[in-house]
C-alpha cells in the first residue's frame, strides 16, 4: 500500500490532490501536513522505516508553523532541508511559483530520488502523469529555467537588498564581507540577468530597479 504525504495549507488544494490520488491508488494511505514544522515532524516519526512515504507532494508557499503567514522562502528552505536529509525520497512540488525553484536547482539536480514539479494549473490527467513520474523515481524539472545560475551568496545579496531593503554597506556587514565584494556581486548578478549600464542608460532605466524587476520575474526573489 502506497503512503503519501501532502504538504499544503489550503483545504481545496488538499481535496483536489486526494481526488486525483484516490482514483489511481484506492488503497493508499494519506498523511497531511499544513506547515513546515508539521512536515518535518511527520517524516521524522517514520524515519526508522526506509522511504516510508512513496511520495511527498508539497506546495511551495507554506507557513513555517501555525499562526505564521505562508511564504515561498519557507517552502524553498523546507525542500532544501528535505533533499539533504532524505536523499532517496520522491518529491513532487505542486505550486504556482515553480520558477522560484531555480534558487535550489543544484540541490535538485543532485537528488537521488524522484523530483517532479507541477504547476497548479495543470489538468487532472497531466497532474497524475507527474505524480506517476515522481513515484517511479524520475526527474522532471524542465519548467525551471536552467540557463540562469546564480551562486548562493548572490541570491543572499538580492534578498537582503530587495526583500529587506538594505543598502550595500549594511549588506556587507551582515554577510561579513567588504563593500567592494558586494559591488562585485552586483556586477555578476546583473550580467547573469543581462542588465548592462549602456542599455539602461540608452533606455533611461535605473540599473538597480531593472535588476529587481528581472530577479522577481525569474523567481529569484519573492
Amino acid at each position: 500500500m502506497f503512503k503519501f504525504l501532502i504538504v499544503d495549507d489550503h483545504h481545496l488544494i488538499i481535496s483536489g490532490i486526494l481526488n486525483i490520488l484516490q482514483n489511481q491508488y484506492p488503497d493508499m494511505e494519506v498523511y497531511i501536513a499544513k506547515t513546515a514544522e508539521e512536515t518535518l515532524n511527520e517524516i521524522e516519526k517514520h524515519q526508522d522505516e526506509l522511504n516510508f512515504f512513496k511520495l511527498i507532494i508539497l506546495d511551495l508557499s507554506i507557513p513555517e508553523k501555525h499562526g505564521i503567514t505562508a511564504n515561498i522562502e519557507t517552502g524553498i528552505q523546507l525542500i532544501k532541508d528535505l533533499l539533504k536529509k532524505y536523499p532517496s525520497y520522491n518529491f513532487m512540488v505542486q505550486s504556482s511559483y515553480i520558477k522560484a525553484l531555480v534558487r535550489i536547482k543544484y540541490e535538485i539536480d543532485e537528488h537521488q530520488g524522484g523530483f517532479v514539479i507541477a504547476d497548479k494549473g495543470l489538468s487532472e490527467e497531466d497532474m497524475l502523469n507527474r505524480i506517476n513520474l515522481a513515484i517511479q523515481g524520475a526527474t522532471y524539472t524542465k519548467d525551471i529555467k536552467v540557463g540562469l545560475e546564480l551562486k548562493p551568496e548572490w541570491l543572499e545579496v538580492l534578498s537582503l537588498a530587495f526583500e529587506e531593503g538594505l543598502q550595500d554597506k549594511v549588506i556587507a556587514e551582515k554577510m561579513h564581507l567588504h563593500e567592494r565584494t558586494i559591488r562585485a556581486y552586483w556586477t555578476k548578478i546583473q550580467d547573469a540577468l543581462n542588465v548592462y549600464p549602456d542599455n539602461c542608460r540608452e533606455e533611461g532605466k535605473n540599473m538597480r530597479i531593472q535588476t529587481e524587476i528581472l530577479a522577481r520575474k525569474e523567481g529569484l526573489i519573492d
